[in-house]
């Protein structure tokens, strides 16, 4: 698929997950526009999967480890076929598969919880380690959020990764530059992620987390032997409607109807 086509899928995908927020009355647009398009260069570009054998032993798997963006992973999963479009609009709904945050025992296409920051990354090196173990050349993706970066856990995760050499092992780090109380440099200053992640030995990459021929170009980079890969997606948080953009308050709230209009003029779709 060319980036022209990427492009195009980033833009409906995008309001979907406006449009799914709008049907709930509650979720996180801001960190799950911002990492939309991780998603979809994984899906349609690197990741061996398959929505018709969603639990293959041999499949890669992708986790949402900053499970509050699940509205992303979701409308990837849905343009991918992993269940109808139609779902989306139960999100947060009573008897949905479609949680709050990503549950693997109710919604298709799912590879681990998340929500509980930190956990899903240490999930994604354990399962890499599975990997190892029996053999298998499957990968393991996961997507971590600035905010999550500051838990204890994330840096055990990146410690056990180095230590047994998983190779098998990406990390993209949604880099928007806020969290949930503000700015990440007032909140607990981060500093130079790539340079922390290359000092434990991982590989790493900087690169524009919305541009899809970087993207895939990190993704897709050949693996040094025995190193994990680190990628720093440099994003907006709230990327393509103009109201969210860089505005820390659309961390966890809904648009209204109107609001939701001017998203989609923002976005150039109509419905």
């Amino acid at each position: 698929m060319n980036t022209e086509l990427l492009q195009k899928k980033s833009v409906e995908l995008r309001a979907d997950i406006v449009e799914m927020l709008y049907h709930s009355k509650s979720g996180h647009p801001g960190g799950a526009l911002s990492c939309i398009d991780m998603l979809i260069a994984l899906y349609n570009e690197v990741a061996n999967v398959d929505p018709q054998n969603p639990k293959d032993e041999n499949r890669d798997r992708i986790i949402m480890s900053k499970g509050h963006a699940c509205p992303a992973l979701y409308v990837a999963l849905a343009d991918k076929g992993y269940f109808p479009r139609e779902d989306l609009w139960t999100l947060r709904k009573f008897h949905s598969p479609l949680q709050g945050h990503p549950d693997m025992r109710k919604c298709k296409g799912v590879d681990a919880n998340a929500g509980s920051l930190g956990q899903g990354v240490s999930v994604a090196v354990g399962m890499a380690m599975a990997a190892k173990f029996k053999k298998k050349d499957y990968k393991v993706f996961a997507i971590m959020g600035d905010g999550e970066s500051q838990e204890g856990l994330t840096w055990e995760a990146a410690e056990a990764a180095v230590h047994y050499g998983l190779d098998n092992y990406v990390l993209l780090l949604d880099h928007n530059g806020l969290q949930i109380d503000g700015k990440n440099s007032d909140v607990m200053d981060i500093g130079d992620m790539v340079k922390k992640y290359e000092a434990f030995g991982f590989q790493t990459f900087k690169i524009d987390g919305h541009n899809f021929d970087e993207l895939i170009a990190a993704l897709k980079a050949p693996t040094e032997p025995g190193k994990p890969k680190f990628i720093c997606c440099e994003t907006v948080k709230g990327k393509g409607v103009s109201f969210m953009e860089n505005q820390v308050g659309w961390h966890g709230k809904a648009p209204n109807a109107e609001q939701l209009k001017q998203a989609f003029a923002d976005l150039g779709v109509s419905r």
